[in-house]
């Protein structure tokens, strides 16, 4: 097990609240790919095949192809402030640890770490617990739970509770895809984003990362999910069925993945001459490679290329002010029981006193 940190008796306890997201390579070249993707593709949440088989595969095949090409597409939508996963999740810890802190006092420590790549969830784990952080709320900021992102994101916490001799009270949030606020956000983001290019479009596609279709038969919820989003975002933007389009993206490897496929969503589109297609990816609460190139260049290029005329895509939630505030509802009801158990300056004062006077050092 791990070394404690050095403790002292009066040092007062604190509340955390830990994001976590998938993460990011560090630069936008093969070098930096390799070691994300054999980390994340490693992983037998994401890639559900016995090691035998899938090793070489994964190290012969794909970690001698893929990094290139993956490295040209995260290029073209590289910030001057790193990769965008990193640097919204960044900035969506800062507002809601800034928002927390006008409403909370004392309020709590808020941080995010990366299942894939830095800041590591062991890292942040080990800073929040140098921190006091006794209790600790995890909160993925995947709306829709898979198996292979929400629980794999648990994973790494659970495992690093298992190093630890001293470990915090965890809670875990496992979905907010029907939340009130989450779908009143959705909606907001889409009728402004309306109201400043010229109204609605003939079709709006809804596109949510896809998982492989043997995952629902095994009793993975997240297709389920993604339906009810998708069907409540309807509802709030009063679409008729006919006006929009649930579908899933991003779809690797030969196995079948769940259908209908926005790439052939966005072609048949294409095809029947549509005049103006929106797609907005509700299960993405950051703008990120999967939206930003595979959605906004690629997914344009399939729609104009088959014949459709106008494309645009609806940025993600990212830093919207209404998206933080729900940020905060979901962490503060899940904290509820937790929040007020800080002990005065007075009772710390006192129970240094007693732990002295037992023959305490510290």
């Amino acid at each position: 097990m791990s070394p404690e940190p050095a403790y002292r008796h009066g040092t007062p306890s604190q509340t955390g609240i830990l994001l976590i997201n998938l993460g990011t390579p560090e630069a936008p070249t093969a070098e930096a790919l390799r070691p994300y993707l054999k980390q994340f593709l490693s992983s037998q949440r994401v890639v559900e095949m016995p090691s035998w088989l899938w090793w070489p595969i994964l190290n012969v095949i794909i970690l001698n192809t893929r990094p290139k090409e993956s490295a040209k597409k995260y290029a073209q939508v590289w910030m001057p402030e790193g990769s965008p996963l990193k640097v919204h999740t960044e900035r969506q810890t800062h507002l809601l640890r800034d928002l927390l802190g006008r409403r909370l006092h004392p309020a709590p420590m808020v941080e995010y770490a990366m299942s894939i790549g830095t800041p590591s969830v062991s890292e942040v784990l080990e800073r929040m617990k140098e921190n006091g952080c006794e209790r600790i709320l995890v909160l993925p900021l995947y709306p829709q739970y898979a198996a292979s992102s929400t629980a794999s994101a648990f994973d790494g916490v659970f495992s690093e509770l298992g190093k630890m001799r001293n470990a915090p009270a965890i809670r875990t949030v496992k979905h907010y895809h029907d939340h009130p606020g989450y779908i009143a956000s959705l909606a907001q983001n889409v009728r402004d984003y309306w109201s400043h290019n010229e109204g609605r479009p003939d079709k709006l596609v809804m596109s949510f990362h896809g998982v492989p279709r043997f995952t629902l038969d095994k009793g993975d919820p997240y297709h389920c999910e993604c339906q009810k989003t998708g069907r409540l975002l309807a509802d709030a933007l009063e679409l008729s069925s006919d006006q929009y389009q649930i579908c899933f993206q991003s779809r690797f490897g030969k196995t079948e993945w769940l259908r209908p496929y926005t790439t052939e969503i966005l072609t048949q589109l294409g095809q029947q001459n549509t005049r103006r297609v929106d797609v907005v990816c509700p299960g993405f609460v950051s703008d990120c490679l999967e939206t930003l190139e595979e959605i906004a260049m690629e997914g344009k290029a399939l729609f104009t290329q088959a014949g459709g005329h106008e494309f645009h895509y609806i940025p993600c939630l990212n830093e919207r002010d209404d998206w933080i505030q729900v940020l905060a509802e979901i962490a503060l009801n899940n904290l509820q029981g937790w929040l007020g158990l800080e002990q005065s300056k007075e009772e710390l004062a006192e129970s240094c006193q007693r732990a002295l006077q037992l023959g305490s050092k510290d």
